[in-house]
C-alpha cells in the first residue's frame, strides 16, 4: 500500500507515545520508509533505541546535536518526507504549530513542512474540550492539517471520555487512504448537505432538531480527500472545515437549503444528503417576539410541510447522476428506509437507528446499515464518523 512512500513520524510527550513504535512498525510493514522526530518529553515515554531499531534510522530529537547529518536537518527532512504524522499530538504541540512557535526539533520541522500533516491528538478530556485547544485545532484545519480525532475510553488520568489517541491501525488506514484513494473522484462534483435546519417561529424562537452536522462534514472531508470538488450546504453548526476542494454554503431554513441544493445538483455527478431537514415549519412567523397573553394559556402553532429536497433531486436525477440519502428511524427502521429508498429514487440509503447506542445526533461514532435498490442490505458496526464517511464514499465510488 505504501511502497516507496517516505513518512516522518513525530512523537510528543504524552503517555500515548507507547503506541508510536507500533505505528512505525505498521507503516514499514505497509512498505513505507520511516524517520522519527521526537521531543525531549517524548523520549521519557519511548526510547530512541526502540524507534531506531524499528525504523532503521536514527531519531532526530536535538535541533543542534553534533551527530545530526546536517546542521539544518529540519530543512533536509522536510524535503525528504511525503507526509508527516504526529502521533501522539499533545495540546502543547498543536498550540505551537497553530501560533508559529518553533523552539525544538519537532516544532521547527513542522513549521518548515509544506506537505500533508496528519495529527493524532491525545490528551485529557477537559484539555481536549478546552476553548483554547479547539481554537488551535480550527486554525490548523484551516491551514490544511488533517486531524484523526481521538476516541472515547479509559484515559491514563483515571477518567473516561474523549482523548485517547486513535489506534495505530486507524492512523495507518487514514494515511493509506490519502495515497491510494484521493484521486478516485478527481474531476467529479458532489453535493453534500449537513446539519439541521431551523424553522422560525418568531423573532427569537425556532423549530429545529439535535443534528450537529458531524456526519455530513466527515463525508465532505472524505470526498475531498479523494479528489472530489465538493459543495457543502450546511445548516447552523459550530463545526469548521477547510479544504481547497470544499466550497461551503451556510443556510438556516429548509427553504434556503432547498434553493441551494437544487441550484447546485444539476452540475454534480452525485449528491449525499445527510442533513436533518425539518419536515414542517410554522405558517406564520412574525418578526417580533410573541408575548404571553396571560399566565395560563398555551400557544398553538399551525405548521406546513417544508419542500422535500431529497424527493425533488430524486425526481430530477439524470441517469448519469447518483443520489444517496439518509434515514434516521426509531422503529420499523428497515421498512421505513426501504420505502424512502424507492419513493425518492435513491441509488442507496444510509440507515441510522436511534436504538443503537453511540449512533445518531451528537456522537462522534455512528452505526449504519446500507440498503440498495436491488434489495441488498449491508449492516455495519459502530465506528467513528470519520470511518463511516469513508465507508459511504467507497460505496459511492463503486457505482458512480
Amino acid at each position: 500500500m505504501l511502497t516507496g512512500k517516505k513518512i516522518i513520524v513525530g512523537i510528543t510527550g504524552g503517555i500515548a507515545a507507547y503506541k508510536s513504535p507500533l505505528l512505525v512498525r505498521l507503516l514499514i510493514k505497509a512498505g513505507a520508509e520511516v524517520q522519527c522526530v521526537a521531543t525531549d518529553h517524548a523520549l521519557q515515554f519511548v526510547t530512541p533505541l526502540s524507534l531506531e531499531t524499528l525504523s532503521q534510522h536514527k531519531v532526530y530529537s536535538d535541533l543542534f546535536a553534533p551527530t545530526n547529518d546536517h546542521t539544518t536537518e529540519h530543512i533536509s527532512l522536510k524535503d525528504w518526507g511525503d507526509v508527516m504524522i504526529v502521533a501522539p499530538a499533545t495540546a502543547n504541540c498543536i498550540g505551537k504549530l497553530a501560533h508559529g512557535i518553533a523552539d525544538d526539533a519537532l516544532s521547527t520541522l513542522l513549521m518548515a513542512f509544506l506537505r500533508p500533516i496528519f495529527m493524532a491528538p491525545a490528551m485529557n478530556t477537559q484539555m481536549w474540550e478546552s476553548p483554547a485547544v479547539q481554537r488551535n485545532i480550527a486554525i490548523l484545519k484551516q491551514d490544511g492539517c488533517c486531524f484523526i480525532e481521538p476516541s472515547e475510553g479509559y484515559l491514563a488520568c483515571g477518567s473516561e471520555g474523549k482523548g485517547r489517541m486513535e489506534e495505530p491501525e486507524i492512523i495507518l488506514d487514514a494515511v493509506e487512504r490519502y495515497f491510494t484513494q484521493k484521486q478516485k473522484l478527481q474531476g467529479r462534483r458532489v453535493l453534500v448537505t449537513a446539519g439541521p435546519t431551523y424553522e422560525k417561529i418568531d423573532a427569537v424562537r425556532f423549530v429545529g432538531n439535535f443534528s450537529t452536522g458531524k456526519m455530513g462534514f466527515a463525508v465532505a472531508q472524505a470526498l475531498a480527500d479523494q479528489g472530489a470538488d465538493v459543495t457543502l450546504v450546511t445548516g447552523p453548526t459550530y463545526l469548521t472545515i477547510s479544504h481547497p476542494f470544499i466550497h461551503r454554503i451556510d443556510v438556516v431554513s429548509a427553504q434556503q437549503m432547498f434553493d441551494a441544493a437544487t441550484a447546485v445538483f444539476p452540475d454534480c455527478q452525485a449528491a449525499i444528503l445527510t442533513a436533518a431537514v425539518a419536515d414542517f415549519r410554522p405558517i406564520d412567523a412574525p418578526d417580533i417576539k410573541i408575548k404571553k397573553k396571560n399566565e395560563t394559556d398555551g400557544m398553538t402553532i399551525t405548521m406546513e410541510q417544508t419542500p422535500d429536497i431529497l424527493a425533488t433531486l430524486g425526481k430530477n436525477k439524470r441517469h448519469d447522476q447518483c443520489l444517496v440519502g439518509f434515514a434516521l428511524e426509531t422503529n420499523n427502521e428497515v421498512a421505513h428506509a426501504q420505502s424512502k429508498l424507492q419513493r425518492k429514487n435513491l441509488d442507496f440509503i444510509v440507515l441510522n437507528s436511534l436504538q443503537d447506542k453511540g449512533a445518531g445526533f451528537g456522537h462522534d461514532t455512528n452505526k449504519v446499515t446500507f440498503l440498495y435498490r436491488d434489495g441488498r442490505i449491508e449492516e455495519g458496526t459502530l465506528k467513528s464518523k470519520h470511518e463511516v464517511a469513508y465507508d459511504i464514499v467507497d460505496r459511492l465510488i463503486n457505482i458512480i
